[in-house]
C-alpha cells in the first residue's frame, strides 16, 4: 500500500494563486527596502550551531533545528555517551551545523566575515526563510519567511526612524491598518532596578513577552518561577499597565528613574524617537508600550512590534537596537537596529482583511485559442510582440473543444482569449474576448498591444 504524500507539520505548499499574492507582498517589501537605499544579500540556509547557540536565550537555542552530522556519527560517540538518556548533550556531541533560527544573527557573522568588504554605516535586507521547532499553530510555523532591514555601523536614533517610517509605509502600500509599538530595553532594565531585580532583567523580560499569549496572571507567575518575589512583582504591575499619551507616559516614567541609570536614558532615548516621528508622515498609530518586551536577548535599546488592527494573529513585525552582536564574533563596537517583516502572518492577516489586488493572482493577461496547427502558427507571431511590450501570454497547446479552453482560462483568471480563426487569419483580425463580461470585439492583429494596454488600464 503506498503512502499518503504529506509535508511535515508546521510548513506548506504554495499553488499558484498563493505564490502570486506571495510575491506580492514580497515585492512590495523589496520596492520599499529599495527606496531607501537597502541592498540585498544573502546566508546559508544552515549555520555551524557555534554561530547560533546562546545567541536567543534559553528558549531559543531549544527552537533551533538541528542536522546530524554526516557519516558514522554515531560510531564516533564514546560508549559511555551512547546509552546516557541525555538528549540536549548527545544532540551536541552529534550535530555541528542547524537550521538559521533568524536572519540577524547569520547577518551578524555576515558581517564580521566580510567586514572588509562593506561600507559602514551598511545598509542590508534580506527575505528568505528560516527554521523554528515550535509547535505549529495558527499563525505560527516552523518554517516561514522572514524580509529583513538594518543598519549596522551606527548609533544614531536616524535610523531608528526611518524603520519606523519603513513598516508605516509597507503596511500602508499593502492596505494593512497597523500599531506600531515601540519600548527600549534600557527603560526595561531601568524597571527591574527600580523594582530591586537588576539581575532579574531577562527573566523578566522573558515573561513579559508572552502577556498577550498567556495573560498577565500567567506572565506573573513565569516570574515567581524565575525568581522574581511577589512583592516586586507588585511594584512592576502599574508600571507595564500605565496608560494615557505617549509624552504622559514618559513624564510619568522620568520620576522614577536614577538620574544616571539605563531608564532615564532610555526615556530620553524614545522621546527623541517619538520628536523624529512627529516630523514624518506616519500613517499608523505609533504607540510607547511599557508591556513590550520582545524576548531576545541581544537586543539593547530601541524595540519595536508590529500587529494588525482588525485580524488578531500576533506580532506581524518586529525588531530593536542590538549594540553589540558582532562582539560575539570578534568585531566588538559595531551597533546596529534591524526590523524583521512576517510574510506569512502578512499573508494570513490580508486574507482575512483587506484582500490582494485582483491582478495579483492572473499571470496570464491574454490566451490566444487554438483552433489548428495553421491558425497557431499566426498567433506566434502576436505572442512575440506582446511579450516583447510587457503582457504575459500564452497560446494554448492543443487542439481541443474550445469549451474546455474557455474553462481553462477561466480556472486560471485569464481575464482575456484572443480568437484566431480562418476568418481572422485571412483578414488579419483577431477576436478579443473579455472573460468577466462575455463581450467580445474584432481589431486588426496591429492593433491588439494598444488595445490590451488600454483594456488592462481600465
Amino acid at each position: 500500500m503506498s503512502q499518503k504524500p504529506s509535508v511535515p507539520k508546521g510548513t506548506r505548499d504554495f499553488l499558484p494563486d498563493e505564490m502570486a499574492r506571495r510575491n506580492h507582498i514580497f515585492d512590495t517589501i523589496r520596492g520599499v527596502f529599495d527606496l531607501y537605499g537597502y541592498v540585498p544579500v544573502e546566508t546559508p540556509a544552515m549555520e555551524n550551531l557555534s554561530s547560533l547557540l546562546g545567541k536567543y536565550g534559553d528558549e531559543g537555542d531549544k527552537l533551533l533545528f538541528r542536522i546530524l552530522n554526516s557519516g558514522d556519527f554515531m560510531g564516533k560517540l564514546p560508549e559511555d555517551e551512547r546509552g546516557s538518556g541525555d538528549s540536549n548533550r548527545l544532540a551536541n556531541m552529534i550535530c555541528d551545523r542547524g537550521l538559521r533560527y533568524d536572519l540577524t544573527v547569520p547577518f551578524a557573522r555576515f558581517v564580521v566575515q566580510h567586514r572588509n568588504e562593506l561600507t559602514f554605516p551598511f545598509k542590508r535586507y534580506q527575505i528568505q526563510p528560516v527554521w523554528r521547532a515550535d509547535r505549529p499553530q495558527k499563525g505560527r510555523y516552523r518554517e516561514f519567511y522572514q524580509c529583513d532591514a538594518d543598519v549596522i555601523g551606527s548609533n544614531s536614533l536616524l535610523n531608528e526612524a526611518e524603520h519606523a517610517r519603513i513598516i508605516d509605509d509597507v503596511f500602508v502600500r499593502l492596505g494593512i491598518k497597523v500599531i506600531i509599538r515601540l519600548n527600549n530595553r534600557k527603560i526595561l532594565a531601568g524597571i527591574a532596578g527600580m523594582i530591586g531585580q537588576h539581575d532579574k532583567l531577562i527573566a523578566m523580560t522573558v515573561a513579559m513577552d508572552k502577556l498577550d499569549k498567556i495573560g498577565l496572571d500567567a506572565v506573573c507567575n513565569e516570574m515567581l518561577e524565575g525568581g522574581i518575589p511577589p512583592e516586586a512583582i507588585s511594584k512592576l504591575k502599574p508600571v507595564i499597565g500605565m496608560t494615557g499619551s505617549n509624552s504622559d507616559k514618559l513624564d510619568a516614567l522620568s520620576s522614577l528613574f536614577d538620574e544616571k541609570g539605563p531608564g532615564l536614558e532610555g526615556t530620553r532615548e524614545m522621546k527623541e524617537l517619538l520628536d523624529m516621528l512627529a516630523l514624518l508622515e506616519i500613517k499608523n498609530r505609533v504607540d510607547f508600550d511599557l508591556a513590550l518586551a520582545r524576548g531576545l536577548n541581544y537586543y539593547t535599546g530601541t524595540i519595536f512590534e508590529v500587529k494588525a488592527s482588525d485580524v488578531e494573529i500576533g506580532s506581524i513585525c518586529g525588531g530593536g537596537r542590538y549594540d553589540d552582536l558582532t562582539g560575539v564574533f570578534g568585531l566588538g563596537g559595531l551597533s546596529g537596529v534591524g526590523i524583521s517583516f512576517g510574510a506569512d502572518r502578512i499573508y494570513d492577516v490580508m486574507l482575512q482583511s483587506v484582500g490582494f489586488p485582483e491582478t495579483v493572482v492572473a499571470s496570464t493577461r491574454l490566451m490566444f485559442a487554438n483552433f489548428g496547427q495553421k491558425e497557431a502558427e499566426a498567433c506566434l507571431p502576436l505572442l512575440e510582440k506582446l511579450r516583447k511590450s510587457g503582457i504575459s501570454t500564452e497560446l494554448y497547446p492543443d487542439k481541443v473543444k474550445i469549451k474546455k479552453q474557455m474553462q481553462y482560462a477561466n480556472n486560471r483568471n485569464i481575464p482575456f482569449v484572443a480568437l484566431i480563426g480562418e476568418k481572422e487569419v485571412r483578414e488579419k483580425t483577431v477576436t478579443v474576448k473579455n472573460m468577466k463580461t462575455g463581450s467580445q470585439e474584432t481589431i486588426s492583429q496591429d492593433a491588439i498591444t494598444n488595445y490590451l494596454i488600454t483594456k488592462m488600464v481600465k
